[in-house]
């Protein structure tokens, strides 16, 4: 076939255009959607108020902020008490969690609202994967030893929580959070998450290089599968309380302010 000079030079711009247009998707999503919003969802061993010194920051740069309570007694019900907080929110949300929560982010993530999800020492489940049989790979960490239950509901003792849960933190304030530790079910140590948000969502992820609740190379292979901007820590696992001006720096960056 005899192809001329015209078809050829027009084949060629088609072919740029083409070039340019996926280049431009591919850029796009890269950029981080700008947020005014902050959802924190708290893990097990602690509520809403773990994230105190990060909302104080947060807020300082006008950001509006909520931290969820969410019920430990099943994994469905505390996946529905993010979904409704994420309802109310006006506008682009990050939406951000620290330990366990990680598995509520990863499920509620999804939510339409949601421009980027932040992992804060959590879990990062992929959809349908045993949690537990991923955190087995690699050596128990000590604060699992601490754990005790009392018929269905568990807590972690004063010692495990101060010393592996804890570590870190001033033992004065390490105590104040130990008072408002809630007892969970242990239905949701089999839970499962049926979405991954961090496959669709940009990802951010703070690794506690001292945690003591979840093994650190756990949280780092975590990290890298989701290909998320990750920073290190020199923290337990409370890294939300330890260094709360770093955390607050990463939502920010997800939130597009930095």
């Amino acid at each position: 076939m005899i192809i001329d000079r015209r078809t050829f030079s027009a084949g060629l711009l088609a072919g740029a255009a083409t070039a340019l247009v996926a280049g431009g998707a591919a850029a796009a999503a890269d950029v981080v959607p700008k947020a005014k919003n902050v959802v924190l969802v708290h893990g097990l061993f602690a509520d809403g108020s773990s994230w105190s010194e990060v909302i104080a920051r947060l807020q300082a740069e006008g950001m509006n902020v909520t931290s969820v309570q969410n019920p430990l007694d099943s994994f469905e019900d505390a996946v529905s008490s993010v979904q409704r907080v994420l309802d109310r929110q006006d506008g682009p949300t990050v939406l951000a969690g620290h330990s366990f929560s990680g598995m509520l982010v990863t499920q509620a993530g999804v939510h339409p609202r949601v421009s980027a999800v932040v992992y804060v020492a959590a879990r990062a489940p992929d959809a349908g994967e045993d949690y537990t049989a991923l955190a087995k790979r690699f050596p128990t960490p000590p604060a699992s030893a601490g754990v005790v239950f009392d018929g269905d509901w568990g807590s972690l003792t004063e010692a495990a929580f101060l010393q592996d849960f804890a570590n870190g933190v001033p033992e004065a304030k390490a105590k104040v959070l130990f008072a408002v530790q809630e007892p969970f079910n242990r239905v949701l140590t089999t839970a499962k998450t049926t979405e991954a948000a961090w496959r669709s969502k940009p990802s951010f992820y703070a690794v506690s290089k001292e945690d003591r609740t979840i093994n650190p190379d756990l949280e780092r292979f975590m990290a890298k599968r989701m290909k998320a901007k990750t920073i290190e820590l020199e923290s337990g696992h409370l890294s939300l309380v330890s260094h709360p001006h770093d955390i607050a720096g990463l939502i920010l960056e997800a939130a597009g302010r930095r």
